[in-house]
């Protein structure tokens, strides 16, 4: 939530305090990172999918701040709203072309590809269309969206190793986590200060340093 909002029983919840900040400081290091993962990359296939996947985690954290950090006013902070819950079914997709790009045979990494983007597409609507939805709908379709790869996990086990599929799925496994927490609104561990929403932004940080460990690795493999 970005501002006070009056609960059925007449109390307040009041905004923590440390809403936003872990993104605020999150967007800095992820352009930081994603400047030197383009920079690095041996050819220009590696180049274009660090860059999708650089700026996807850069309108993600940065947006979320954007929304979290500033009290807005009502009709602007419903168009942030949008965005930042948008943002998530981007950040998803950009994760994936990576490894759809550089790491698994054309045919089933493009097949990959269009799945990823076209579910985060519709994940993307729903956040702009449906912006109200209950939270268990949107948490849905965030899981819906990042366990796209699913049908493909012949294909992506034979290509990535043991420890790139730790870091993969891994990393699906926090933002699960963080979804779940998102939709129950538990733990709840300081309201005032750091509550659920603290907590799901904190595992979408640790989600996405594995993540970049990751993209990192499939670029690292590529011959210029």
């Amino acid at each position: 939530m970005s501002s006070e909002r009056k609960l059925s029983e007449g109390a307040v919840l009041v905004k923590p305090r440390l809403r936003g900040v872990l993104h605020h400081g999150a967007a800095q290091v992820a352009f930081g990172a994603g400047v030197v993962l383009v920079i690095f990359s041996p050819s220009a296939r590696a180049a274009w999918a660090s860059a999708i996947y650089a700026a996807s985690t850069v309108i993600l954290f940065g947006v979320s701040a954007a929304y979290h950090r500033p009290t807005w006013q009502p009709r602007q902070r419903a168009l942030m709203r949008r965005l930042d819950h948008a943002s998530i079914s981007l950040l998803i997709a950009g994760t994936y072309t990576p490894m759809c790009l550089l790491a698994l045979p054309h045919p089933v990494g493009n097949s990959l590809l269009w799945a990823i983007w076209g579910t985060a597409s519709l994940g993307m609507l729903q956040a702009l269309f449906w912006a109200h939805a209950p939270k268990w709908v949107s948490a849905l379709v965030y899981l819906l969206v990042g366990w796209t790869i699913v049908p493909y996990f012949g294909d992506v086990r034979a290509a990535l190793s043991v420890g790139q599929l730790a870091l993969l799925f891994g990393g699906g496994v926090l933002y699960s986590a963080g979804a779940i927490i998102y939709a129950l609104r538990r733990p709840n561990p300081v309201p005032a200060v750091f509550g659920y929403h603290e907590v799901f932004h904190a595992l979408t940080l640790a989600a996405c340093a594995l993540h970049f460990v990751l993209v990192l690795s499939f670029v690292r493999g590529v011959s210029g």
